[in-house]
């Protein structure tokens, strides 16, 4: 399907006051008789990872599940215990109390002010899961146990020495032995995916410093110059705030600052249209320059654009995630130009797990449309040929490391269409999880080599992701939909749910539209600090007043 600009400009418009913000849930959904089974499958998978997770690599980030394993886990987050705390608020969700309480008192004891491994810790990894893991764990708890607000504090009060000076964008990386950060360029990922955990830390720490350094992070790389309106390049020099190169993609790299804009002005209710309307922005210039049809089956694909403004025809599992984040942010908006094209994408994601021996998607793969098919790498040698003139896409890295994004896209489209197609998809996951990554030996699960090989080898991890995120799409597919309702909690990029208030009438600037041919203006000046003075803050000598901030050095202003 061809959209021209004049269609797009005419659709793609930002909410007017006459029109309210839609919900992104859709009313009255109702599971059928098989779902619980399903939903209980899916239980019993987190489980027996957990328990073989226990048995073995306890304390640690991640189980190494190969027999033979020495030692037998994987300390790849700084050995603070990944899997327990990117877990909890699953355990949480599945009902799994025991589970949940025991978590609760290892991460309220976690020393986050050191490495327990490499001194080097990266802020947006930490951010994502270890803060983002706390607090959602607190709010689901019922905000009992304040311990874990003030272990995600302590945890920030080291990653904020990752801004230097009077730098808006922090380096990706924090020594903590020796409380500096690693001079290197970074990206926009990295330095663009913190609002929505910095935020509900400052929320519940009275603290509004948490929230001034990741807002004015996300300022900066929204109100920088961009190759295509709303589309920041993938690259960011912290020192000067400036983009480096240009490469345009919505994959790793750049793929969750994208989806925080959309996601902070919801969660937070901003009147500051500078996040919707800079989401609304991407998506229309996506829609006129990365938006591309396979030659064979149609198949609908976002490209990416190098730094020689040449498209390049790859995507990856990673960038399966927009499928949702645009029907969150379509339906938000009431576009449904942008929910149509989000369920195509969907669909084509989908289709990359659908084609292989495995019913499991590849790391990346690459297409061709009626523009080319460069890839910026080799030719598609003859069997990539021919397994694109089946399937639409070819594989470019056939390896699958228990990734959750086409399950999460698949969660957003069944939760706001009520389609029971998404649930027989979900269904087919699980067959194919307990038939190829199954690990009998430890009864744990496990990354394989080639999807398209039934009898491929083995990864030797299971990535705190799994229990974060993979498995909590998939058994909120099957749950109760009335059960973190999308209209009433707003994901991280690691899957940890925050509670949202309820929504706004519109988002974005009213009145007008919002496109790449009448882009609104905005200042780098930062915005507003909320007050979080209205917030209900810790319990007792947890409470941290607006006075006791840190400064850039870690000291105490």
């Amino acid at each position: 399907m061809v959209h021209t600009r004049s269609l797009i400009t005419a659709l793609l418009v930002a909410t007017v006051p006459a029109v309210y913000a839609g919900k992104i849930q859709k009313d009255g959904l109702t599971l059928p008789p098989s779902a619980s089974a399903n939903r209980d499958a899916v239980k019993a998978i987190f489980v027996n990872s957990y328990e073989a997770y226990k048995k073995s690599a306890w304390g640690h980030d991640d189980l190494a599940p190969l027999p033979g394993s020495n030692p037998p886990f994987v300390d790849s987050r700084n050995g603070w215990g990944a899997s327990i705390v990117d877990g909890m608020d699953t355990m949480h969700i599945m009902g799994l109390t025991d589970y949940f309480n025991e978590a609760v008192t290892f991460a309220s004891n976690i020393d986050f002010s050191k490495s327990n491994t490499s001194d080097t810790v990266s802020v947006f990894e930490s951010t994502i899961r270890y803060i983002g893991g706390l607090l959602s764990a607190y709010e689901l708890g019922g905000k009992q146990q304040g311990a874990l607000v003030e272990k995600a504090r302590q945890l920030a009060d080291k990653l904020i020495l990752a801004w230097v000076g009077g730098n808006t964008i922090p380096f990706g990386r924090v020594d903590f032995s020796n409380n500096k950060p690693v001079i290197q360029n970074s990206n926009i990922a990295e330095a663009g995916t913190l609002i929505l955990e910095w935020a509900t830390l400052s929320k519940y720490t009275g603290n509004s410093t948490y929230f001034k350094f990741a807002e004015k992070a996300m300022r900066q790389i929204a109100t920088n110059p961009a190759p295509l309106p709303g589309l920041a390049p993938q690259g960011i020099n912290p020192n000067s705030g400036a983009p480096v190169g240009g490469y345009l993609t919505w994959g790793g790299g750049s793929d969750s600052y994208f989806e925080y804009l959309i996601k902070f002005a919801r969660l937070n209710n901003t009147n500051d249209a500078l996040y919707a309307d800079t989401w609304k922005l991407a998506v229309d210039s996506s829609l006129h320059s990365l938006l591309k049809k396979s030659t064979v089956g149609g198949q609908t694909y976002l490209a990416d654009i190098n730094t020689e403004k040449q498209v390049v025809h790859v995507s990856s599992h990673l960038a399966c995630f927009h499928g949702g984040n645009w029907l969150m942010g379509g339906s938000m908006t009431n576009n449904k130009t942008v929910i149509d094209t989000a369920l195509e994408l969907v669909d084509s994601c989908w289709n990359t797990y659908e084609s292989t021996a495995t019913g499991i998607g590849p790391e990346t793969f690459a297409f061709m449309s009626d523009d080319g098919n460069s890839t910026g790498g080799p030719n598609p040698t003859p069997e990539q040929l021919e397994f694109y003139q089946q399937h639409g896409f070819y594989i470019q890295s056939a390896d699958y490391i228990l990734r959750p994004e086409v399950m999460e896209s698949n969660f957003y489209a069944w939760r706001s269409t009520g389609d029971s197609k998404y649930l027989d998809r979900a269904s087919k996951v699980i067959q194919s999880i307990n038939n190829y990554l199954l690990v009998k030996a430890s009864n744990a699960y496990t990354g394989i080599m080639d999807v398209n090989n039934a009898n491929s080898a083995k990864i030797n991890d299971m990535e705190s992701f799994w229990f974060a995120e993979t498995l909590k799409y998939l058994y909120l597919t099957f749950d109760d939909p009335s059960h973190i309702s999308l209209d009433n909690y707003v994901f991280n990029t690691e899957a940890h749910p925050f509670e949202a208030p309820a929504s706004l009438d519109n988002y974005g600037t009213p009145g007008g539209p919002v496109t790449s041919q009448n882009p609104p203006k905005f200042s780098a000046t930062q915005a507003p600090v909320p007050n979080f003075s209205q917030s209900p803050g810790l319990p007792g000598d947890l409470h941290i007043p607006e006075s006791g901030i840190f400064n850039l050095f870690g000291r105490r202003a």
